[in-house]
């Protein structure tokens, strides 16, 4: 399974914020979309990602203000990407690694998706299902087992 699979059934769409708004327009905007980081754009290039974590320790713990701190203050600038080639195990290892939960999909310099940890252990599980089910039928002589 590669990344072009999942935004197949997930969609492309990408939340983005600019550097230059408050932490505050941000985090109202995850809070709006259900999620749990944006992509920092200017002039449809990537500068960084803002996350929940980043608001967590750079934000409230710093005893900041999110209305008078602006992204590009807190954003994390050195962002893994990943292409639609990707399998969804190198994806796995290098969030794993890398201690990160979104991945930004590029295609020619534009982020063109993002998948989420969330969205790969949907994907790993959803294909663990279906071939549990193939193998059932399989044992118990439902189907012929293609191989």
């Amino acid at each position: 399974m590669l990344v072009r699979d999942i935004l197949k059934n997930k969609g492309t769409k990408v939340y983005s914020i600019a550097p230059k708004e408050t932490v505050y327009q941000a985090i109202s905007k995850m809070d709006k979309h259900d999620i749990g980081a944006l992509i920092v754009l200017e002039d449809q290039q990537l500068k960084g990602i803002i996350s929940e974590r980043d608001y967590r320790s750079k934000v409230i713990l710093k005893g900041r203000s999110s209305k008078s701190t602006n992204v590009q203050e807190i954003m994390t600038e050195d962002v893994y990407c990943v292409t639609a080639e990707e399998s969804v195990e190198a994806c796995m290892s290098i969030m794993t690694d890398k201690k990160i939960r979104h991945l930004p999909v590029i295609n020619d310099d534009t982020v063109t998706g993002v998948v989420s940890i969330g969205d790969l252990v949907k994907t790993i599980i959803s294909k663990q299902k279906f071939e549990i089910k193939n193998m059932r039928q399989y044992i118990q002589g439902e189907a012929r087992y293609p191989g």
